[in-house]
């Protein structure tokens, strides 16, 4: 968790201590919950999904873990969507493509995508290896050819795609890492 310290009308990240360690960082959060918690953020009660909007508000959906499992979802009402991971089951181009359909076909005004863990095809090193192994755990994906992945996050046109980068959106500042 990066926090930002103002210092001459910049901000300077620091970068957390467990940021090298993913397993420690959940392992140490999941127990230390209340230190996780970031100041100046409040929580409140959930609110049926189709309360109307106070004025001047941002409603953001939040989702992720879809799979490829987009049909007959029941999605709330919003302004901002983020899907922070695992949008697909491999991250296979035809995967890719129908979520890529499926978030043309939603009311957001924005819609921000990052890779999780089974979007295998994002991550062009993790590919390289096992094009090479032809692992037999992801057999789909290891028959696929360098061309058919080389740059996948283009097949999503209907979103705004995070990776190791940061947009603003109606004010907000939002950065998005799949790692």
């Amino acid at each position: 968790m990066a926090h930002g310290i103002p210092s001459q009308g910049k901000v300077t990240v620091t970068v957390d201590e467990y940021s090298s360690n993913p397993t420690q960082a959940f392992t140490h959060y999941n127990i230390n919950q209340s230190r996780f918690q970031p100041p100046h953020v409040h929580m409140v009660d959930p609110i049926p999904y189709d309360t109307p909007k106070p004025a001047g508000h941002t409603r953001f959906v939040c989702v992720s873990d879809t799979h490829s499992r987009t049909d007959g979802i029941q999605m709330p009402y919003g302004d901002i969507l983020l899907h922070t991971g695992d949008f697909t089951e491999l991250g296979l181009p035809s995967e890719v493509k129908k979520f890529n359909d499926w978030l043309g076909n939603l009311p957001y005004e924005y819609k921000i995508v990052i890779a999780g863990n089974h979007e295998l095809t994002f991550d062009k090193e993790f590919m390289a290896d096992l094009v090479k192994q032809d692992y037999y755990r992801f057999p789909s994906v290891s028959k696929l050819k360098p061309e058919d992945f080389d740059n996948v996050q283009s097949l999503l046109t209907n979103s705004i795609y995070l990776q190791d980068s940061e947009v603003t959106v109606k004010g907000f500042r939002i950065y998005g890492a799949p790692w």
